[in-house]
Formats: structure tokens, sequence, C-alpha cells
């Protein structure tokens, strides 16, 4: 099984119960309400969507599509009733210019090599409309790569520095960026130093990093990540697991579309495309 596939499989029975992914979802909701605040009907993409889960999070502020490069994903989304989904790369995104109101990229951006990290930035940019928002969520710190690393894949963690040089170098404006998981993170330092230590496993031994702890475990980390999830409405956090951003791509927000170029033509949905085509995703 390739590695990205079992790394999918792998969240597919973890994002619903998963202390941290929920923890997740708290952190980023305030966000999402802010970045819609007093557009109807707004529109969000998520890109590297995954088995497209956060689309029924991003689907609570507007009409929510998502797109992905491994097919195994789309198909767990699919089975799961997800239909606004589509096979593509996230650097080159099919479509169109200045469209979308709301983009998100969720654990993502840290798995890509460096020309596609800034290409997928770059398209980020391009499919939002003027004075759209970004929403971005990366892991973070090099003191804390541990056995997750393996599973998803990690070429980099970021910090507050390199997170901002990437967006602000795309042509976004930072409006909020904070380090999340905070409370846990001396157990987890403690634990990845550890791991680093032993030596870091080879992928099949990695899958336990996400699975589901017991349910006294998982209520009680659950706990912890929204009491702090009630705290960092408010501070920043100086460290954590996690590095959330809110950019904003400058420019005044009008109603409906004001995309500058038609749909793109050089891009057309083969048989191996999960969900809806192409040309559909800019239009329905």
């Amino acid at each position: 099984m390739r590695e990205m596939d079992q790394l999918l499989l792998a969240t597919a029975r973890a994002e619903t119960r998963h202390f941290w992914f929920r923890g997740f979802r708290r952190f980023v909701t305030p966000l999402l309400r802010r970045a819609t605040h007093g557009i109807s009907d707004a529109r969000l993409v998520d890109f590297g969507c995954g088995t497209g889960a956060n689309l029924n999070l991003l689907g609570q502020f507007g009409r929510a599509y998502g797109f992905d490069l491994t097919f195994v994903g789309l198909r767990l989304g699919r089975q799961a009733g997800r239909t606004r989904l589509v096979q593509a790369s996230v650097a080159d995104a099919p479509l169109l210019t200045s469209a979308f109101d709301v983009v998100t990229s969720f654990d993502v951006l840290y798995g890509l090599p460096e020309s596609v990290e800034r290409a997928a930035v770059t398209e980020m940019f391009r499919v939002l409309k003027p004075g759209g928002y970004a929403v971005v969520n990366v892991a973070a710190l090099d003191c804390l790569k541990g056995d997750h690393s393996v599973l998803g894949r990690e070429v980099r963690r970021y910090n507050r520095q390199s997170l901002s040089r990437l967006l602000t170098g795309a042509g976004f404006h930072i409006e909020r960026i904070t380090y999340t998981n905070a409370s846990l993170f001396l157990p987890m330092l403690l634990v990845r130093t550890y791991q680093r230590w032993r030596g870091l496993p080879e992928e099949a031994e990695a899958e336990s990093d996400i699975t589901v702890p017991p349910a006294p475990v998982n209520l009680l980390l659950t706990a912890v990540l929204h009491l702090e999830t009630t705290w960092v409405r408010w501070f920043n956090n100086p460290v954590g697991s996690s590095l959330l951003c809110l950019a904003r791509k400058p420019g005044r927000r009008t109603p409906g579309l004001t995309a500058d170029q038609g749909p793109r033509t050089d891009l057309h949905p083969g048989p191996e495309t999960y969900g809806l085509r192409l040309s559909e995703i800019s239009h329905s």
C-alpha cells in the first residue's frame, strides 16, 4: 500500500473521535466564522482535502468544495456521502481565478516539496476573491518531530516566521497566527524527544501515533484541548504542535463571482475523477 494511502486510511478511522481532530475543529471554527462574516452563500474550498471530512465543518459556513490528488481519500469521502470532491493537484487547482471567499489548507503544506509548496500557496492566492481569506494549519516546531512525522511524510515543520514568510511572499496579509495544542506541548516534547532518541520507525509501525486512545484518555485530552480553545480565542500561544494562520488577500470584498478569467480549459476530467467534474466545481 502506498504510504499516503496508509495515512488517509488511518486518518479516516480516527478523525471523528480522536482528541486531536476534535480540538482542531474547535480551533479552526472561530477563524472560519471571522472569514465568512457578513457574506451570504460563501464559497469555500479545501486544498488537499484528503477524505473530505472537513467539508462537514466548512459546509456550516457556505458551499464547501474540496480536492485532493490521492484517489483513496476521495473514495473514502464518496463512500461517506461527500459529493463535492474532485481529484486534482494543489499546485494546479482546476478553479477560476478570484472565485472563492475562503480557501483552506489543513496539514498539507508541510508534506510538499518546496517548489510544490510555493505553487500551492500561489494557487490559493489566485482563486481567492479580493478581500478573501485563507485558513492554514501546519505542523509546528522541529523539536516535535517524531513517529507522526513518519506517518505524515513531513518534509518540514514550521515556526511563525517561516509560515508568515511563505504566505506574505505569495501576497497575503497575515491577520492572525498562533500555535495550537500548547496545553499538550510538554508531554509531546518528552515523548517525541524519546522517539527521536530511539530512532523513528518504519511507515507501517508509525500508525499507532494516530490511533484513538482508550476512551477515558481520549475524553480527558479532548477536555484539555477544549479549555485551550477558549483561551486561544483571545491570546496567541507561544508554542504548540500546530501553527494556525488566518491570512487575507488584499482588496475589497464584493458580492458575487469576480473571476477575471474563464474556466480552465487546459484541465479535463478523466475516469479517475471522483465526485464533481472539474468544470462543475467553479460553477455549481
